[in-house]
């Protein structure tokens, strides 16, 4: 039998989902009538309209009641405190101010403001006790909230509560008020529509205004003219509840709760489409019918997706290995379906590539460095000569040349050494020479051989360590690790920035030694690629053409030979470690690479 290539089961599988689905959303659909749930959505939108009058209703007992409890505070009993005490009690309202934005007032008996806790021209002195609910708090001696009241210059709606100042025997002393301007934050909800497709509006029966579309600045808005918004027009026709089609044709389902305190008419409305909703029984049923089909088509999506991916997943795997290191000379297995065969020859060709360039890459340090150590090893005998005065006195400006030229040579043949110690490391002849190293010296010799380098990029070298913090490793080898990621900061901190070599015990037989810096850091995408050997961040800049790419791997490679890790991370600047175990080991024992 032929094997379908991935492309055909995936159509196979995406078309028999289809087919199925709509096949089931038909036969329940039309085999099901629909029924009305009308009154379940009228309900809703009742409940809704309800427990949204409940709340605003809520909001104003709280603030009464908060000003009822600060009126009573404002006498002693007998008469009103004096002015000073009034404004020092006033003062120390900071929740109430809160609750009335800052607009606190106190009048007396006569309803006269005599206290206020923000200025306002004109208001001190002012008789308030003509105003409707004036006379109504001073009547009923209780305190009480006014409708909304339309300011005369902003022609913004305003509330305002009053709560009596009572004596000990009952008599009125004076009132407590708080105003809040309903524009700016009234005592609505940011967000009135508490679900999806439902509308819910408050509208003043008093003003005709639209109390939710209050915009701070802006006049309120009239009520729409009769005929342009049918839902205002059904909530203000008396009718608590029922269906309305608007001028699109959408049908609504409404419902009306009224908040006799304020005057206000709270409007819920859903569409007429939520109330068409499957019954229970019809649920059921669907949800039986999408079992009974859902379940075999699952079985056979299962079957066609793991037979279209099972060699998928054994190829990830084994590319896993190769990636790794841990299986670099095997290949995938040219098998499975015509892309996955594809995929697998060329993937192939790639490993072969790879290999075919690092041998290249191996065999071209090697021969370079070959090549360079027996000369520049005659080269730096000469200088050596020539600096010791073995051929004679040199000329006074001669000598110091001398010793740069013999201080570089040394240099670049233990850089040479390094590329051979790493080609021994890779092919598995290189040496470790293993002993306890007392880490502080080691640490401020590193941090001196590069001092110059510091001092030439304008940069800082400080190291912190414990004297007696020792680990178990080859002096060199830790010499040449820490002279590549002291040199790596170097060339990567800015002017002025500090380089810090740190020692520090992370955990049980470990010590782990640091070099941080305050430069840009290693970019993030190549950070899982930054100890492979030949690798570089910034290939093609001139700072990238100052290294070989092989600094990170030699380091990585001399900590795996003395059982150490090395490892990276950026916390405001880039953080090189090398962490190091500190078991005692023998003087001078040896150790070989695998």
């Amino acid at each position: 039998m032929k094997t379908l290539n991935l492309g055909t089961r995936v159509v196979l599988i995406t078309s028999l989902s289809i087919i199925f689905s709509v096949c089931l959303i038909l036969f329940v659909a039309y085999g099901r009538l629909l029924h009305d749930f009308e009154e379940v959505v009228s309900e809703r939108q009742a409940l809704q309209a309800n427990s949204m009058a409940s709340r605003v209703n809520g909001e104003l007992s709280i603030r009464l009641n908060s000003l009822g409890a600060f009126a009573s505070t404002l006498t002693d009993g007998e008469d009103l405190l004096s002015m000073d005490q009034l404004t020092f009690a006033m003062a120390r309202q900071p929740g109430l101010e809160n609750l009335f934005h800052g607009d606190l007032l106190i009048f007396n008996n006569n309803g006269i403001a005599i206290a206020e806790n923000r200025y306002v021209p004109n208001r001190i002195g002012t008789s308030y006790a003509d105003r409707p609910h004036f006379k109504r708090a001073m009547a009923a001696n209780t305190p009480i909230v006014s409708r909304p009241i339309i300011g005369r210059r902003t022609g913004l709606p305003l509330l305002s509560f009053l709560a009596p100042i009572r004596s000990d025997d009952g008599d009125l002393l004076g009132l407590a008020g708080g105003t809040i301007n309903l524009a700016q934050k009234g005592i609505l909800p940011d967000n009135l529509n508490t679900e999806p497709g439902t509308l819910l509006k408050v509208l003043d029966t008093g003003h005709f205004i639209q109390v939710d579309a209050l915009q701070p600045g802006t006049p309120a808005p009239d009520l729409p003219p009769p005929g342009e918004d049918i839902l205002v027009d059904a909530a203000l026709s008396g009718v608590n509840a029922g269906v309305v089609t608007d001028g699109s044709g959408e049908h609504w389902v409404y419902a009306t709760q009224h908040l006799d305190r304020l005057g206000w008419l709270f409007l819920s409305a859903a569409p007429y489409a939520q109330a068409t909703q499957p019954a229970k029984a019809w649920f059921k049923t669907f949800l039986w019918a999408s079992l009974a089909v859902m379940v075999p088509l699952l079985f056979f999506t299962y079957l066609l997706t793991r037979a279209a991916t099972h060699s998928l997943s054994s190829m990830s795997e084994k590319i896993h290995e190769m990636t790794t290191g841990n299986a670099r000379n095997t290949r995938l297995s040219i098998a499975g379906t015509t892309e996955t065969r594809n995929l697998a020859n060329a993937f192939n060709a790639l490993m072969d590539e790879k290999e075919a360039l690092d041998n290249l890459k191996n065999q071209f340090v090697s021969n370079v460095s070959h090549e360079l150590r027996t000369p520049l090893t005659s080269i730096n005998g000469s200088l050596k000569l020539l600096n010791s005065g073995a051929t004679g006195q040199l000329p006074d400006k001669a000598t110091p040349l001398i010793k740069v030229a013999l201080r570089n040579g040394e240099h670049l043949q233990a850089l040479i050494t390094d590329l051979l110690d790493f080609d021994k490391a890779i092919s598995g002849k290189l040496r470790i020479n293993a002993t306890t190293v007392h880490l502080g010296e080691t640490i401020q010799k590193a941090c001196e051989n590069n001092q110059a380098m510091a001092n030439q990029y304008g940069v800082r070298l400080a190291s912190k360590h414990s004297e007696s913090v020792a680990a178990c490793a080859d002096p060199e080898r830790l010499r040449q690790i820490l002279n590549n990621f002291i040199s790596n900061a170097i060339k990567y901190s800015p002017k002025d920035g500090l380089i810090t070599v740190k020692a520090e015990a992370v955990q049980t037989g470990y010590i782990r030694i640091t070099v941080s810096d305050q430069g840009d850091g290693v970019p993030e995408h190549f950070v899982p690629s930054l100890f492979q050997r030949f690798a570089q961040a910034e290939v093609g800049s001139s700072r990238a053409k100052s290294g070989t790419g092989l600094g990170l791997a030699i380091c990585k490679e001399l900590a795996d030979l003395m059982s150490g890790k090395v490892g990276y991370f950026y916390n405001h600047g880039a953080h090189f470690w090398l962490e190091l175990p500190t078991s005692p080991c023998m003087q001078g024992s040896l150790h070989e690479n695998a």
